[in-house]
């Protein structure tokens, strides 16, 4: 079934507030094969932890299987590095969508903002909900 178009536009709730500790960002480093040191921001990809939780969100609200998604592209824009001690929450929107050979093309934003609600970070990616005889 493809995905409606009226979510073009549609922010969904915000993710729990997510701390972020120097054990988290040392277990990102070391799952992701990146160095890091005590002192020293996250790894410019660890965003992608609570961006996650926002799509997951978003595609269990939307009744979408996470089966049927390919991830095709992340990129990350940056307000101000990620450190320890941050508290951060994700609230998606969904940015696009298009189909195309019986697949859904799906662009979504989610913006990433500390306790006090300023942005640190935007992320951005592009998922390919695949159809049903795809």
């Amino acid at each position: 079934m493809p995905i409606d178009a009226g979510l073009v536009g549609r922010t969904f709730p915000p993710t729990p507030l997510y701390s972020v500790t120097p054990d988290s960002v040392a277990a990102f480093a070391a799952a992701t094969g990146t160095t890091w040191r005590s002192g020293e921001p996250a790894p410019a990809t660890y965003p992608i932890v609570l961006a996650f939780d926002a799509m997951n969100a978003f595609l269990e609200a939307e009744q979408v299987q996470l089966h049927r998604i390919v991830h095709g592209e992340q990129r990350f824009a940056y307000e101000r590095p990620v450190v320890p001690g941050d508290q951060l929450t994700a609230t998606l929107t969904v940015a696009s969508l298009r189909q195309i050979g019986g697949n859904d093309i799906i662009g979504t934003a989610s913006e990433i903002t500390d306790a006090d609600g300023a942005l640190v970070c935007t992320t951005t990616a592009t998922l390919v909900h695949r159809g049903e005889g795809a």
